[in-house]
């Protein structure tokens, strides 16, 4: 189902990583935390062959993202592993080239809402399943979904395959100034203005479409959690989101490394 992107052989001209400072300190800490989220993405099941993505601005260049390239897995995805792309499509650093879908997405995510420092594109199980379900998929009655309270929107309108920027530029569209978007019939794209809050809100997501799709199985109706309460309980939970989303993947990036994962390669 995947597709390579075709460039051309100039797209693969590549400064030395020295000018473009892809070395930073911070550019190399995103650049292994990006690693950790596919790891990990791949460990819990959130991942779909090849055919998922993962994005993030590389810091100190808000023209270029790293990006995963097309043929590889989540669970083989290491920082070294990660490509480099303009939002042109042009490769700068890496071996590979990203997957077609992946680019006609991610950059344009990027491009019109810089907001977007990382984008995570999965077809995980539970919360795809509720992207198929006539209406809004999330219901405000367990605690876990109300981390998203007024931060998801939908994409009504599948079309098939996002091979050009046109199904790029609708889902930004129709993300309009949440977070997470549904994609009906499709998956879930999970944005955030770093990779640990994306990652904790990927992570978070899923569960709560696991945890809801159980109750809607029990054949018993569902008790809504009353909106003053959802949105008191909501913003309690978003005041300590930073710090908790940084602790919880640095938490899970050091069980990956006392288990052998090679993050850093």
């Amino acid at each position: 189902m995947a597709h390579t992107l075709a460039v051309s052989r100039a797209s693969h001209a590549s400064p030395a990583p020295q000018k473009l400072k892809l070395d930073s300190e911070a550019a190399m800490a995103a650049r292994v935390e990006l690693a950790a989220c596919f790891r990990l993405a791949a460990r819990f099941g959130f991942e779909e062959g090849i055919c998922n993505h993962f994005s993030a601005v590389v810091p100190g260049h808000d023209g270029l993202m790293f990006i995963n390239p097309f043929g590889y897995a989540f669970g083989e995805i290491t920082a070294s592993r990660l490509l480099v792309c303009d939002f042109d499509g042009n490769v700068l650093a890496g071996e590979g080239v990203p997957e077609a879908t992946a680019f006609h997405i991610h950059a344009r995510l990027h491009r019109l809402k810089p907001r977007i420092k990382v984008a995570l594109h999965t077809h995980m199980p539970n919360a795809t399943a509720l992207s198929m379900l006539e209406g809004p998929p999330l219901i405000w009655a367990g605690q876990t979904a109300l981390k998203f309270y007024g931060r998801t929107a939908v994409d009504e309108h599948y079309n098939g395959l996002a091979l050009d920027a046109s199904e790029g530029d609708r889902i930004a569209q129709a993300m309009g100034d949440a977070d997470i978007v549904f994609l009906k019939s499709h998956g879930v794209m999970v944005t955030g203005p770093n990779v640990s809050e994306a990652w904790d809100d990927l992570y978070y997501l899923e569960r709560a479409a696991e945890v809801q799709l159980k109750a809607m199985s029990a054949g018993r109706p569902i008790k809504p959690i009353a909106p003053e309460v959802a949105q008191r309980t909501h913003e309690q939970m978003r005041a300590g989101d930073p710090a908790s989303a940084r602790a919880h993947l640095h938490s899970r990036m050091r069980m990956l490394r006392a288990e052998g994962i090679p993050l850093d390669e």
